[in-house]
C-alpha cells in the first residue's frame, strides 16, 4: 500500500502550502534531519534565499500531509530542516557543512550551488559518509572526481558536459543558419563564438565541453575568444572590449547571475557590443530578468525550470502549481536552483520511506535506487533517479529567448528549442551586428 508521501509525489504537487504556524522547526523527535546548504550571504545570496525557501515549501507540504512513514518506527515522522549558510565561499561551505554534520547531526544534506564551494566541502561529507543530494554545482568533477570517495554524493543538476553541449548544439542548429541567412552569408559559414568563463571548475568544465562538442560533432562554430574572470567580479568592460575586437557573432558567458547581469549590461550599455548573449541554466531566476531589464532583450538562456515559462507536456500543471504556491508563500517568483532543491527534499523523503529507517547505509542505498516521478523539472524517462555510475540525474533541457515589453517594463522568456517544446521562433533583433558579414 502506497503511503501518504508517495501519494503526494505521484499526485504531483496537489498539496497546498502549509497553513500559518506550520514550519519545519516543529518536526518531532525521530524525524529526518535534512541539512540545506544554501548561500544565504555573499554574492550568491539571492540564489541561496530561493534555495532555502523552496526547501521550506517542500518540507512543509510533506509535514502538512502527515510526514513520512518509517517502517522501523511503525509511524510517520516529519522533516526537520537545518540551514547551513556557505557564505558563497569555500571556507564558509566547509564551516557550515562541518557544523551540520558534527553538531546538528543531520541525516542527509541537500542544496549546494557553486561548484568551487561544493568541491571544497565534499571531503568532509565523504569522511562522515553522509548522503548528499547536490542540487547545483554543475561541474562534472563534483561526482566524477577520484581524489575522494564520492559514493555518498547524488547530483541532481545537469553537469557542465551536458548543459554546455546542448547550448552549443542549439547555436549551430538554430542560430548559425538564421544569422547566415539574414546577412547573406554562405550557409556553411562558421559562426564566431566568444566564451567568457568563470575561473572555477564550473567555468573551465563548460569551456572544455564547448570545445569538445564542436570537435566531436564537427559543428561549424569557431571559438574566436576565450576570456576568463575571477568569481564575483563586477567590472567586465576591459574584457568585453577585447572580445568586441575579435568580432563574435555570439557571446557565451559561463557565469553566475550576479556576474552575467553586469557583464551583459556593460556590453550593451558601455561597450557597444551589440550581439546576442547566451546564459547558462543556473541563472534562470526572477532576479536575472529584473537585473537585466531592457539590456536582456533577445538574449538566450538555457533552462530546465523557469519562473515565467511553462513547457508543454505532462509537467505543465505541476510547474504552474509550484509557481503559484511559491508566490503565495513568499510573495516572489521561484528560481531554478530553488526548484531543484524543492525536489531534493522530496527525493530525501522518498528515500526515507523506501529505507524504512534513518540508518545511514540504508538511506544511501535507498537514494541510489529511488525513482521519483518528475515534478517541476522535465526529466529523462519522466523520472528522477540516479542510475548511472556517477549518481547523476538526467534532465531535458530547453532554450529560451528573452523579450523586453516596454508596456509592462518586464523581461520575459519564450521557449525556442527544441521543436517539441517551442513556443515561438528564434529572432534576430534589428540592432544586432554580426562579427563579420
Amino acid at each position: 500500500m502506497r503511503t501518504v508521501l508517495i501519494a503526494a509525489i505521484v499526485g504531483l504537487l496537489v498539496v497546498s502550502a502549509c497553513l500559518a504556524g506550520c514550519t519545519q522547526t516543529q518536526a518531532s523527535a525521530g524525524g529526518l534531519k535534512l541539512g540545506v546548504v544554501a548561500s544565504m550571504t555573499g554574492p550568491a545570496s539571492t540564489t541561496g534565499k530561493d534555495v532555502w525557501q523552496s526547501a521550506q515549501l517542500a518540507a512543509d507540504e510533506i509535514n502538512a500531509r502527515g510526514g513520512v512513514f518509517v517502517k522501523s518506527l511503525g509511524k510517520n515522522v516529519t522533516i526537520q530542516l537545518v540551514q547551513g549558510d556557505d557564505e558563497s565561499t569555500r571556507e564558509g561551505g566547509i564551516k557550515a557543512v562541518t557544523k551540520m554534520i558534527t553538531d546538528d547531526k543531520v541525516d542527509v544534506l541537500t542544496g549546494g550551488f557553486s561548484s568551487a564551494v561544493v568541491t571544497a566541502h565534499e571531503s568532509i561529507v565523504a569522511d562522515h559518509g553522509v548522503p548528499y543530494i547536490i542540487t547545483g554545482a554543475s561541474s562534472s568533477t563534483v561526482t566524477r572526481r577520484t581524489d575522494i570517495n564520492t559514493s555518498t554524493m547524488f547530483h541532481h543538476a545537469p553537469i557542465t558536459d551536458a548543459s554546455a553541449s546542448q547550448t552549443t548544439i542549439f547555436v549551430d542548429e538554430v542560430m548559425r543558419p538564421a544569422i547566415n541567412a539574414k546577412f547573406g552569408r554562405p550557409a556553411d559559414t562558421p559562426l564566431r563564438m566568444a566564451v567568457i568563463y568563470q575561473d572555477s571548475p564550473f567555468g573551465k568544465g563548460a569551456l572544455d565541453a564547448i570545445q569538445s562538442t564542436i570537435a566531436a560533432k564537427g559543428l561549424k562554430i569557431q571559438v574566436v575568444a576565450n576570456e576568463t574572470f575571477k568569481m564575483g567580479e563586477t567590472d567586465y568592460r576591459t574584457t568585453l572590449t577585447s572580445v568586441k575586437a575579435k568580432g563574435p557573432d555570439v557571446v557565451y558567458p559561463i557565469a553566475f547571475l550576479n556576474e552575467e547581469v553586469p557583464m551583459l549590461t556593460q556590453a550593451r550599455r558601455d561597450v557597444g557590443l551589440n550581439t546576442i548573449f547566451l546564459a547558462v541554466e543556473c541563472v534562470d531566476d526572477p532576479d536575472y530578468y529584473k537585473g537585466l531589464g531592457q539590456y536582456g532583450d533577445y538574449s538566450i538562456i538555457e533552462s530546465r525550470f523557469s519562473a515565467y515559462a511553462v513547457p508543454k507536456g505532462s509537467i505543465s500543471p505541476n510547474v504552474g502549481k509550484y509557481q503559484k504556491d511559491y508566490a503565495a508563500r513568499f510573495n516572489a517568483s521561484p528560481g531554478m536552483m530553488g526548484a531543484a532543491t524543492y525536489e531534493g527534499v522530496y527525493i530525501a523523503a522518498a528515500a526515507l520511506e523506501k529505507a524504512g529507517t534513518t540508518d545511514q547505509a540504508a538511506l544511501l542505498s535507498a537514494i541510489g535506487s529511488v525513482q521519483v516521478p518528475e515534478m517541476v523539472e522535465s526529466m529523462k524517462n519522466s523520472t528522477i533517479s540516479f542510475g548511472n555510475q556517477y549518481h547523476e540525474s538526467q534532465f531535458n533541457l530547453f532554450m529560451e529567448q528573452l523579450h523586453w515589453d516596454p508596456a509592462t517594463q518586464t523581461l520575459r522568456p519564450k521557449i525556442v528549442w527544441p521543436a517539441a517544446l517551442k513556443e515561438t521562433e528564434f529572432q534576430i533583433p534589428d540592432w544586432y551586428r554580426p562579427g563579420s558579414v
